[in-house]
């Protein structure tokens, strides 16, 4: 959400790094088995969802 207006994004990339709030957070997982590269893949959401919550928390003042 930015400015009070919701925004959907289907490519982690495009996400601007300034917004208010995530709304939501779906990544798609393919169905396994996996590939390492799939792995890889669904192993960097982790870390990716956490700096959304990072960048949500600093710009409403929230610590975590």
């Amino acid at each position: 959400m930015i400015s009070g207006q919701l925004h959907e994004y289907t490519r982690y990339e495009d996400i601007p790094a300034v917004f208010d709030h995530v709304i939501e957070f779906r990544p798609e997982i393919p169905p396994g088995p996996h590939t390492q590269a799939q792995h890889d893949e669904i192993d960097a959401w982790v870390p990716r969802f956490e700096r959304l919550m990072e960048i949500e928390h600093a710009r409403s003042g929230k610590t975590r």
